[in-house]
C-alpha cells in the first residue's frame, strides 16, 4: 500500500511537523535510497534548498505527495532491467515511458556529462502530473485536454502574472503551469523543446515537455549522477525539500525495475486536479478520458478537495513574497571589452556580466544564461554553445573562454536570466582571418630557368606574426609588372591550373603548421628577362622574388 497523504503541497505550506510524517512514512516504507545529500533538511537554508522565488520551472505549483508502496519492484541490487510484470505503482504508461526514454537518449547525445537518467523524469512526472494522468494521452503523446495547475495569483499559491498573454494556459491575466511535467509558460519560452519532431514545441506533449525538463535538469554543469548535483536539480524544479524527498523516492523506485502498461490505464492519484478534463468515455475506468474511479482509496484520510474547488476548512498559509533586494530585475554589462580574436584562438577578453535586483543592487546566486548565436562554429571551452552559470557574492558572473572557430565574421553572444522574459544583454563577437605580418624566403638560391623550360628550384616561404609562425594563413602570388604600379603580368614566367592552363595568379594558398608555403612548379615563356613575383599574406605581410629567364651560356669554343 502505498503511504498516501491524500492531499497536495502548496508553496511555503510545508511545516516541520508534515516533513516528519514524510519522513516517517518513507522510514516506513523501506522505501530504497531514500537518503538525501548532506544539507538536504526541511528549513530553506543557504546551500539546500534557493531562495524561494518564481523561477523554478513549475512556478513552485502543488504537486502530489503519495510515496511508493511498500514492495519495490525488484530487491535492491538486483538488476534494473525492466520486468515484464510488477505492482500497478511500477507500472508506466507505454508513450510516457517512450518519451522518458527518448529523452535521455537525446540529452546523452548533446550533453553526456549530465548523464540524465529517464527514471529522473518518470519520478518527477509521478509527483507533477500522475504520469500525464495515467497516460492519457493520442498516437502523438498529447494529453486529451490541458493538465493545468491552480491559477497562481498569491492566494495559496505563488504571485505570477501573466507573461504568455494565455497561450498556453488559457489565462491572461496569471500563469498556471501547464501539461504532464508542469512548467510555467514564462520557463516554457525558455526550455521548450520539440521532442517528437513534428515542428511544434507543446508542454501538452508528452515527448516536448520530457525533453525540455531533461534539458532544464541539466542547465550548466551538472552530472547527475552526483547525488547534490542530482539533489540541485530537482530542487530546481520546485523550490521545496519535501518536494526533493517525494521525487528522490520514487526515483529510486523507478530504478530498480519498472514496467510498460497499455495508455490510459495508470493508477492516478487520488483528488487529482488542476485543470480541465473533458471525458470522450466518461464513467470508463482505464480508457482515455475516464474520469478517477469515484470509490476513494483505502486510507485513513478524506479525499482532498481539487485546488480551485471548494474553500477548504482551515485557510491556506500564504506564501511568502520574495523582497526587492532578492528578486531579479535583469542583467548588465559589467565591463565586457571588444569581443575579436583570430581563427583558431581563444578571445582574449571574458563576458562578464551583473544581476541586479528590484532596488538597483547587485544579486548574488542569480542564475544567467549565455548563449552563441549566428552562423559561426566559436564554442564556449568544452564546445558548448549554452551555458548557464549563477553570479557571485558581488552579483556578477563570467563567461567561459570563449573559443574561435575557423568560420571568419561576426556572431552574438545573449546574456540573459535565465527562465525570466526579462531583456537579453547582446555582445558583438568578432573572428577575423589568420595573419601574418612578416613573409620571407626560407632560402637565397638565384631563381632561373631557361626559355620553354621550367625553374628547377622551387619557392618557398615562411609566414610570421608577432614574430611567432603564423600557420594557416592565406596566401595570393602574383606575377607582377615591373612598373610604379605592378599589375598582373602577360609574359614571363606563369603556373599552371589543374587543367594545365597557363595562370599567373593563385589564390587559395595556405601555410601549413609550421608557418611554411612551397609553391607549385613554376614555368618559362619565350620571352627572356628578369620577372617579379609577389606574395601577399591575409593581414598584409609582402615579399616580392626576382626571377630571371635566360639562355644558357654558350661555351667557348
Amino acid at each position: 500500500m502505498a503511504a498516501q497523504f491524500g492531499r497536495r503541497l502548496y508553496k511555503g505550506a510545508t511545516t516541520t511537523a508534515v516533513a516528519a510524517v514524510a519522513v516517517a512514512a518513507l522510514s516506513a516504507s523501506g522505501a530504497p535510497g531514500a537518503t538525501l545529500a548532506t544539507g538536504s533538511g526541511d528549513q530553506q537554508s543557504a546551500g539546500t534548498t534557493p531562495s524561494p522565488d518564481d523561477t523554478a520551472a513549475t512556478g513552485n505549483s502543488p504537486y502530489y505527495t503519495d510515496l511508493p508502496p511498500l514492495n519495490t519492484p525488484n530487491k535492491p541490487g538486483t538488476a534494473t532491467d525492466l520486468p515484464i510484470t510488477g505492482s500497478a505503482e511500477s507500472g508506466i504508461p507505454a508513450s510516457i515511458l517512450a518519451a522518458y526514454k527518448k529523452a535521455e537518449q537525446t540529452v546523452a547525445g548533446s550533453d553526456a556529462a549530465c548523464r540524465l537518467p529517464w527514471q529522473l523524469l518518470a519520478a518527477i512526472g509521478k509527483v507533477e502530473s500522475g504520469q500525464a494522468r495515467g497516460g492519457r494521452v493520442d498516437a502523438n503523446g498529447t494529453t486529451f485536454s490541458p493538465i493545468l495547475g491552480p491559477v497562481l495569483d498569491g492566494r495559496g499559491f505563488a504571485m505570477i502574472k501573466d507573461t504568455d498573454n494565455g497561450a498556453y494556459d488559457g489565462d491572461s491575466t496569471h500563469d498556471r503551469a501547464v501539461g504532464p511535467m508542469q512548467f510555467i509558460p514564462s520557463t516554457w519560452a525558455t526550455w521548450g523543446q520539440d521532442g517528437n519532431g513534428d515542428g511544434r514545441k507543446d508542454p501538452n506533449n508528452i515527448y516536448d515537455a520530457a525533453l525540455a525538463a531533461g534539458r532544464y535538469l541539466c542547465a550548466g554543469s551538472r552530472d547527475l549522477s552526483i547525488a547534490t548535483d542530482l539533489d540541485r536539480a530537482v530542487l530546481s524544479y520546485n523550490h521545496s525539500d519535501a518536494y526533493l524527498r517525494t521525487v528522490r523516492s520514487w526515483f529510486d523506485y523507478y530504478r530498480r525495475g519498472t514496467h510498460e502498461i497499455p495508455d490510459g490505464t495508470g493508477v492516478v492519484p487520488p483528488g487529482l486536479g488542476g485543470g480541465t478534463d473533458p471525458s470522450p468515455n466518461p464513467g470508463t475506468p482505464g480508457t482515455p478520458g475516464a474520469s478517477p474511479s469515484p470509490t476513494p482509496p483505502p486510507s485513513s484520510k478524506p479525499k482532498p478537495p481539487k485546488p480551485g474547488g471548494s474553500t477548504p476548512t482551515s485557510p491556506k498559509p500564504t506564501p511568502p513574497t520574495p523582497p526587492p533586494s532578492q528578486t531579479i530585475a535583469g542583467v548588465e554589462n559589467a565591463g565586457t571589452g571588444t569581443l575579436t580574436a583570430t581563427a583558431g584562438d581563444a578571445f582574449a577578453e571574458r563576458i562578464k556580466v551583473r544581476a541586479t535586483n528590484k532596488l538597483g543592487g547587485s544579486l548574488a546566486k542569480a542564475s544567467v544564461t549565455f548563449t552563441i548565436a549566428g552562423d559561426t562554429d566559436a564554442a564556449f571551452a568544452g564546445g558548448k554553445n549554452a551555458v548557464t552559470l549563477l553570479t557571485g557574492a558581488d552579483g556578477t558572473v563570467t563567461a567561459p573562454v570563449l573559443q574561435a572557430g575557423e568560420t571568419t565574421g561576426k556572431f552574438t553572444v545573449r546574456a540573459v536570466a535565465t527562465g525570466r522574459s526579462l531583456p537579453a544583454v547582446i555582445y558583438t563577437a568578432t573572428v577575423t582571418a589568420r595573419q601574418a605580418d612578416a613573409i620571407a624566403r626560407t632560402d637565397e638560391k638565384a631563381l632561373t630557368a631557361a626559355p620553354g623550360a621550367e625553374f628547377a628550384d622551387a619557392v618557398e616561404v615562411k609566414a610570421t606574426y608577432k614574430g611567432a609562425v603564423a600557420a594557416g594563413v592565406a596566401v595570393t602570388a602574383t606575377m607582377i609588372t615591373d612598373a610604379a604600379a605592378p599589375v598582373e603580368n602577360d609574359k614571363g614566367p606563369y603556373f599552371k591550373d589543374a587543367d594545365g592552363k597557363t595562370v599567373r595568379t593563385l589564390t587559395d594558398l595556405e601555410t601549413d603548421a609550421d608557418g611554411i608555403l612551397k609553391l607549385p612548379k613554376i614555368y618559362a615563356d619565350d620571352s627572356a628577362g628578369t620577372y617579379k613575383l609577389r606574395l601577399t599574406t591575409e593581414g598584409g605581410a609582402t615579399v616580392v622574388i626576382e626571377l630571371k629567364v635566360e639562355a644558357p651560356e654558350t661555351p667557348a669554343a
